[in-house]
This record gives C-alpha cells, sequence and structure tokens, in this order.
C-alpha cells in the first residue's frame, strides 16, 4: 500500500470514532467511550508501525522510537468538539471531496497526530541515529480545557526535555493568549423566556439557536468557528438576542446581551476592549445558553492579551452583570503564556519550516490554548499553513490533501533537528 494512502486509512479510522470527551465516561474509559477507544486505535496504529507503546489505564497513552537518556516530546490530542450541526459530509467519517479531507479532527489535532505517527515511522525506516528518544504523548481532554490527562502524567511519568504540539499553526507559536470561560445566569423565573438552547461547546462560535417565547418557536442559524476568531463565525445567539429584543425588551437577559455584548468581538461595548503589541486584541465570544435547572445560563469565552491581568476582564464584566441583575461565575482563568521567540527550539523549529516551504513568516501568539500550556519548553508548530482556511470547529472541518501529506514532512525533519540539539 502506498504510504499516502495508508496515512489517509489511518486516519479515517480515527475520524469514525465520535470521541467527545465525557459522553460514556467510565473506570475503563475516564474520558469517555469515544475518547477511549481513540487512544486505542492510535496506539494500535503506532505499535504496527514498529513503535513502543504504553496506555496507563485509558488516563493516557503513548508512542516511542529511539534512544537516549532525554526524550523529545509531541503532545497531540485525540478529542474532539461536538460536530454540532450544518454538514454538508458525515462528520465521523472521512470524506475526500476534490483536494480536501472532511471529517471532524482532519486539523484538529486526528489529522496532525497521524502526520506525526507517520512522521516518526519514516525516521525509523530510515534507522536516524537519535541522541534523544521521541514519544508522542496523546492526550484526551484537551477541548474541554481541564487538562487532568496531561496533569496525570505529568505526575507519574518521564517529560520531555522540550517538544511540540501539532495544534496550532506555522510557522511557529511563541505565546498564547490568556484564556476565561464566564458563566452569567439569573434564575429562570425571573426570565421572559419560556426555553432557549444555543451552541455545543464554549469554545465553539455557536451554529444553532432555539427559543421559546410568548408561545412561539424562534429559531436562528449562524456558522461555527473556533471561539478564539469569532470572525470567521456567525454567531447564532446573537442572532437569537436581536429577534428577541423586539419580543422581550425587558427581559434581563436579552437587556444585558444587546447593551454589553451584541455583535462586538473583542469586549468594546463591556469595557474591556483590551489590546497589546504582542498579542493583539482580546475575542468575547458567547458560546453556549441553555436553561440549567432552574436557572438560565450564558456561557462566555475570552481570550485576553499576554500583557493583562485576567481581572481586567472579570471585573467590567461583573459590574455589568450586575446592573440586570444577574449573576458571574468564572468557570476557567488560564494563565497566558509567552516565551523566548529567539530560543532554541523556535528558532530550530523555524529553522526547518523556512528551509522546508521557502516561506519566511514570522512566530506568532494566537488566542488558541493548546498543550504548550501543559509542560515546559513546548510550542506550537503547525499544521496550519499560513494563507489557508481555519475551519477546526467549524462545520465541514477540512484539511487539504497536499498539507496532510506536507506536515508529516514537516514534522520528521523537524524531530529529528530536536532530537540533535
Amino acid at each position: 500500500m502506498k504510504s499516502g494512502e495508508e496515512m489517509k486509512e489511518a486516519l479515517a479510522r480515527l475520524v469514525r470514532v465520535e470521541s467527545v470527551a465525557g459522553v460514556e465516561a467510565s473506570p475503563e474509559f475516564p474520558y469517555g467511550r469515544g475518547c477511549g477507544e481513540a487512544l486505542q486505535e492510535a496506539l494500535r496504529l503506532c505499535q504496527s508501525l514498529g513503535m513502543t507503546t504504553v496506555n496507563r489505564d485509558g488516563i493516557v497513552g503513548w508512542a516511542e522510537i529511539g534512544q537516549g537518556e532525554e526524550m523529545v516530546g509531541i503532545l497531540a490530542h485525540l478529542d474532539v468538539v461536538p460536530a454540532g450541526e450544518g454538514w454538508t459530509y458525515p462528520a465521523y467519517d472521512l470524506t475526500e471531496v476534490g483536494d480536501r479531507l472532511y471529517g471532524r479532527g482532519v486539523t484538529d489535532d486526528k489529522g496532525p497526530a497521524v502526520a506525526c505517527i507517520f512522521a516518526m515511522k519514516d525516521l525509523l525506516d530510515r534507522g536516524a541515529k537519535l541522541k534523544r528518544r521521541i514519544r508522542i504523548i496523546f492526550g484526551q481532554n484537551e477541548e474541554s480545557g481541564v487538562w487532568t490527562d496531561m496533569e496525570w502524567y505529568k505526575a507519574h511519568e518521564e517529560l520531555p526535555v522540550f517538544g511540540f504540539t501539532p495544534d496550532a499553526d506555522f510557522p511557529a507559536i511563541y505565546g498564547e493568549k490568556g484564556i476565561l470561560g464566564m458563566e452569567v445566569s439569573l434564575p429562570l423565573s425571573r426570565s421572559l423566556l419560556t426555553d432557549i438552547r444555543g451552541g455545543d461547546a464554549g469554545n465553539m462560535v455557536p451554529a444553532w439557536c432555539r427559543a421559546t417565547v410568548n408561545g412561539k418557536q424562534l429559531e436562528t442559524v449562524g456558522q461555527s468557528a473556533h471561539a478564539s476568531t469569532p470572525e470567521d463565525g456567525d454567531n447564532a445567539i446573537t442572532k437569537m438576542m436581536e429577534l428577541l429584543e423586539k419580543e422581550i425588551p425587558e427581559d434581563p437577559l436579552v437587556s444585558f446581551y444587546q447593551s454589553y455584548i451584541g455583535s462586538a468581538l473583542h469586549g468594546e461595548k463591556i469595557g474591556c476592549a483590551l489590546e497589546d503589541e504582542k498579542s493583539g486584541k482580546l475575542t468575547m465570544n458567547a458560546g453556549v445558553v441553555r436553561v440549567r435547572g432552574d436557572r438560565l445560563v450564558l456561557e462566555l469565552d475570552v481570550r485576553n492579551p499576554v500583557s493583562f491581568e485576567a481581572e481586567a476582564v472579570i471585573e467590567p464584566v461583573r459590574r455589568a452583570a450586575a446592573r440586570f441583575g444577574l449573576e458571574l461565575t468564572v468557570t476557567e482563568n488560564t494563565a497566558p503564556i509567552y516565551m523566548d521567540r529567539n530560543g532554541k527550539v523556535i528558532q530550530a523549529l523555524l529553522d526547518v519550516y523556512r528551509k522546508m516551504t521557502g516561506d519566511d513568516s514570522e512566530p506568532a501568539v494566537i488566542g488558541g490554548g493548546t498543550y504548550a500550556r501543559a509542560m515546559d519548553h513546548i510550542v506550537g508548530f503547525g499544521p496550519m499553513l499560513p494563507g489557508r482556511e481555519l475551519t477546526e470547529h467549524q462545520n465541514n472541518e477540512y484539511i487539504l490533501r497536499e498539507d496532510f501529506y506536507a506536515i508529516r514532512e514537516i514534522y520528521r525533519e523537524a524531530m529529528e533537528r530536536l532530537a540533535g540539539l
């Protein structure tokens, strides 16, 4: 079988596993049956290609090649965000149309994980002499933002001296904004809504929203995107709030939303439009709205620039919510990370990327949160090439076939370089 076809078949097997964290969790599958089955599938693939594999009771697994006292770590994740609605092609199947490969996880992060596995296979087949071992570590809980998988790994397993996560952009990422998860809520009894539901995950721009008010059923449709790039999506909750303002303008949640969030993407209306030269503008995304028990809950996802503390965001939101009698709960507060862009790891990866692509783009800071935060000396490296459409967390997520093959080549050279530093 040709190597490219083997890669595609391996990716297809992983995409078919609906690995959304938390679904059907059990002692055997602590992050859910789908996540556990994806881990098993990835380790079977690695073992079949000649790698040493380890599965730590379904919590975390890894595969390794080479010898040496030190180890280079590749941190990839096998969980995915929910598929959501509006797919043209089956979300949990690999569909090849023209030059594109469609399916949930093909860019985030199953496709890059497979590319890294086959890059390691190339090094094995070549008999590359490596000063350090190379270990790909498979997480299953990345999309939740609560990385107990990586915490367990750090407490029990050998740590890499440095490495990368294939879950960002090329040419390299040397910083990530802070991440704030917040919930604004009120008792349902104080709302004029009978019911409202919208969005699939807080870190996605919601593609749908449905509400019941005054005996009417209302529905809005948007376009999903990653919460860190809300400008790439079309927020269905925002559309719903515009409709509800006409129906129940005095409702506390509707009034809060329209007064302080609306269609603004950078916190302009709520008083936290922060920006710095290193990482750009703050982003704010209303990702989920739900009736939860006896309360109406709106989930906000904020990515704040690296130069600012979380309180610069939390307090303006708290004050705005209080004006309408709403309560604010902070559900996530992940500090930004900012690394030396001139350090040896970033510079080695940049050199590999530039020599292989001829592209002299500069490294960047992103709004996404990756496993680069999980361990020291890990940086974001690919898979997205400059100028490509960003489709992670969207319906019809795809990767260009040529990119799927190209990143394997880049990752192979990058691993060899890092193993020799």
